[in-house]
């Protein structure tokens, strides 16, 4: 890797918003990854190429910008603060693979802007629109093919908890409609500047072809676990006239509750329900 490329560590980033006379903004959740290791880990997992086209959301000081850039194709990388601006300028100085896009990534039309051929999306998340943006862009921009993001630790677990788990819930369903989902590794507090008060995670999401009752799935989803301690058969009347029949022609039981359903059951179910239920 040459110098160019080479990850900011914690004193470059420091000295870096010092010259800058910046300082990370507490509303916009900022916490610059300060850790070479983890930038190495995350490009590892991004598995890009020269081929490779890189959407990173969250430039931040620019050092995993830098760093997907030294082996990728094109990166466009989106961040909401323009106040970083001359940072980024100096941190990607001479590297034209990359373009930076100062925009709220929660207010850009991303199956606009990434048209065409796949997308990897590489992402350090503010915790407070990790999990709406990343369900989001599973459902709406099929381009991105593969997800490698960094979220709290929490967010992490519930993307990738299986039935049964504390942590199964609407978001786990929602990924593996749209998505395979592996836990990738942990991150301390103490590699930000400033250090978060909670553990964060990398996750990856590998999309797959989704089924078609995909959205009528999810919205079932959402009903059971939105009354979780419910049975099924109380739980789902906010979507289903008379859910007892309908969970017996699809093979489950009425008394069940959401955390025990996989995801397969969930369509499965849909797909009961839309072809009208019970048949002879």
């Amino acid at each position: 890797m040459t110098d160019r490329a080479r990850p900011q560590g914690r004193r470059e980033i420091i000295d870096l918003l010092a010259r800058h006379d910046r300082r990370p903004r507490k509303a916009l959740g900022q916490h610059f990854l300060a850790d070479p290791n983890i930038v190495d880990r995350i490009v590892r997992l991004a598995d890009c190429g020269p081929s490779s086209r890189v959407v990173e959301i969250g430039a931040g000081t620019g050092t995993l910008t830098r760093a997907l850039g030294s082996v990728s194709g094109r990166v466009v990388a989106y961040e909401v603060d323009q106040s970083l601006q001359p940072l980024l300028d100096e941190t990607l100085a001479g590297l034209d693979t990359v373009e930076v896009r100062f925009a709220d990534a929660m207010a850009v039309d991303f199956a606009a802007e990434l048209p065409g051929e796949p997308w990897v999306l590489v992402a350090n998340l503010p915790y407070n629109v990790g999990t709406p943006l990343i369900l989001d862009l599973l459902r709406s921009v099929p381009t991105i093919e593969r997800f490698v993001v960094m979220v709290q630790r929490e967010v992490a677990e519930r993307l990738a908890a299986d039935p049964g788990s504390r942590r199964y819930g609407l978001p786990s369903v929602t990924a593996r409609l749209y998505a395979t989902v592996q836990f990738g590794f942990s991150v301390p507090p103490q590699v930000f500047v400033p250090p978060p008060d909670v553990e964060s995670a990398v996750v990856v999401l590998e999309r797959r072809a989704a089924p078609a009752a995909a959205s009528q799935a999810e919205a079932l989803a959402r009903a059971a676990f939105g009354q979780r301690r419910k049975m099924l058969r109380r739980s789902l009347t906010t979507v289903l006239t008379d859910p007892e029949p309908i969970l017996l022609e699809a093979g489950i039981e009425s008394t069940a509750r959401a955390e025990e359903l996989t995801v397969e059951d969930f369509v499965r179910l849909a797909e009961t329900a839309i072809q009208g239920g019970p048949h002879d």
